[in-house]
């Protein structure tokens, strides 16, 4: 497996959720937990181990280097609560990272990336402790995509400009993709926090209002500096 540079998070990193949703293809179950214990690297050859004869875990290597590992998940609450679209394009506009975003270029969030090669998710507050940003693709997407989606959401109900957060652990179920051009609502929402890890959950809703995709995450405060290191 190579992780393209085109779907870093932090510089010189994958994104969480991109990655995370790779490895999960690669588990036969559909809901998945994936931890991430390194960075993973861009443009990199990396391994993927299959840990058991079901197929339902799966481990992702650097070299000897644990990159990430796959489980069977599950999720017992329940999902946020879906709003309608036009309210996520008005919280798009309060979408803070314009201030100070810790990670301009990431592929799903990044205000840095062009539209096409990023997704350019823009979460802004609709409750407390709860954003949406609308989601509109441009075709079908692949799930990995529909697990990036789920991704940085979750850190922005946490309100992570100018306090670096990344993903730990993401445990997602996708029930289906969007349509091209479908009008779709991601939201993310701040469970609890215990010091540096912060406990998010995000959805994913289509124009229908069926729910297309959830996640259940543990969110990791770092310091810019030293991370990756």
């Amino acid at each position: 497996m190579i992780i393209e540079e085109r779907f870093h998070g932090p510089d010189g990193s994958g994104n969480g959720g991109y990655v995370a949703g790779r490895l999960a293809g690669r588990v036969l179950i559909d809901t998945v937990t994936v931890t991430l214990r390194r960075p993973p690297p861009l443009d990199t050859g990396l391994t993927v181990t299959v840990e058991d004869e079901r197929g339902h875990s799966a481990r992702l290597w650097d070299g000897d280097l644990l990159v990430a590992e796959a489980l069977a998940g599950a999720i017992v609450v329940p999902p946020i609560p879906p709003v309608p679209f036009e309210r996520a394009v008005e919280a798009a506009e309060k979408y803070r990272a314009q201030e100070n975003h810790p990670f301009p270029g990431c592929f799903v969030c990044g205000p840095d990336r062009e539209p096409g090669d990023g997704l350019r998710l823009e979460p802004g507050p609709v409750g407390e402790g709860t954003v949406a940003t609308p989601w509109v693709p441009e075709r079908v997407p692949e799930r990995e995509l529909v697990w990036a989606a789920l991704d940085c959401p979750g850190g922005w109900a946490f309100d992570v400009a100018g306090r670096p957060a990344v993903l730990g652990t993401m445990t997602a179920q996708v029930m289906d993709v969007p349509e091209a051009g479908e009008q779709c609502v991601v939201l993310g929402l701040a469970r609890s926090r215990e010091g540096r890890k912060m406990h998010a959950a995000t959805a994913l809703y289509g124009a229908d209002g069926r729910l297309l995709g959830r996640a259940e995450q543990i969110w990791i405060e770092i310091d810019p500096e030293v991370f990756g290191h």
